[in-house]
């Protein structure tokens, strides 16, 4: 569809007319079936207006993923963790915004902690760090703890001297990276086994767990343990687990797990994390009118 420049474009009458040949493919008794969850947070011709012209249903896809995520934003079975892992934090502003309150615990890992552990005033060497947004996550912790929910941040980390599979490697505390033999330019790469643990149990006494972004660079075995810990806990706690992402899809997947060793791996991708923000999507928006 998207070959079309009108699918996507932003003027209705421009999608209107090629969501028109769209439908006038149907003939006189045509519906509509919306079975990609991972567009309808999209306002496409295919996707939303095509929806307005003819009778339109959810498909099976599209019912179960809205299905698993109104049980991690309403009547959500509790404690409910979420895991957040990924390189950056401006990437979850918005779900970590709309989860304090309503989650119990997030656990945060990822390239995404070191902007944590320096909002704490840590230094972090040659990390991944998002400084512009270090006053943003300070405001999430106030705003946390006076929610009830708590922010758990690791506690040991693995540092690397360079970013290469290959890299010489070490575990520190999250607070003395520095300290690690590569000094200031020591990266860190993954959660440390101390925190993987402790997240693990934190995983295992849940009723519900979301977990979006890997907690190290999976991709190179030296540093995938974190990730692998956390994989391992979903597999084995009795909670209903979401893994979402599709980092996180590909993670357990590169790793070894299958997919019905969880509750659900979520196809949505921006579109689940929309979800999550209390975004209306469109796509769905539309069928439900």
């Amino acid at each position: 569809m998207r070959f079309d420049a009108r699918e996507t474009s932003k003027d209705d009458a421009e999608r209107g007319a090629f969501a028109d040949e769209l439908v006038s493919l149907t003939g006189s008794n045509g519906a509509f079936v919306d079975d990609a969850f991972g567009a309808v947070h999209r306002k496409h011709a295919s996707v939303y207006d095509v929806a307005t012209r003819l009778p339109s249903y959810q498909g099976d896809l599209v019912r179960t993923e809205v299905e698993v995520l109104r049980k991690l934003t309403t009547d959500t079975q509790r404690p409910y963790v979420v895991v957040l892992g990924g390189s950056k934090v401006s990437d979850k502003l918005a779900v970590i915004d709309n989860l304090i309150g309503k989650a119990d615990t997030i656990l945060v890992g990822g390239g995404m902690l070191f902007t944590f552990l320096a909002a704490a005033g840590h230094k972090v060497a040659g990390s991944l760090l998002e400084e512009d947004q270090i006053p943003v996550v300070q405001d999430y912790l106030k705003r946390a703890a006076d929610a009830g929910t708590e922010f758990v941040v690791p506690t040991d980390v693995v540092v690397a001297s360079k970013f290469a599979a290959d890299a010489d490697h070490e575990t520190v505390r999250a607070d003395a990276i520095e300290g690690s033999s590569f000094g200031s330019q020591g990266i860190g790469l993954d959660i440390g086994p101390e925190s993987a643990a402790a997240f693990a149990d934190r995983i295992k006494g849940a009723k519900t767990v979301f977990w979006n972004g890997p907690m190290g660079v999976f991709e190179f075995a030296a540093f995938a343990a974190g990730t692998r810990a956390i994989a391992q806990a979903l597999t084995e706690t009795a909670a209903f687990t979401v893994v979402g992402g599709g980092d996180s899809a590909a993670a357990v997947r590169t790793l070894g797990f299958a997919d019905d060793q969880f509750g659900h791996i979520s196809t949505g991708g921006g579109a689940s994390l929309e979800y999550l923000e209390g975004k209306e999507l469109p796509g769905l928006s539309v069928l439900d009118r």
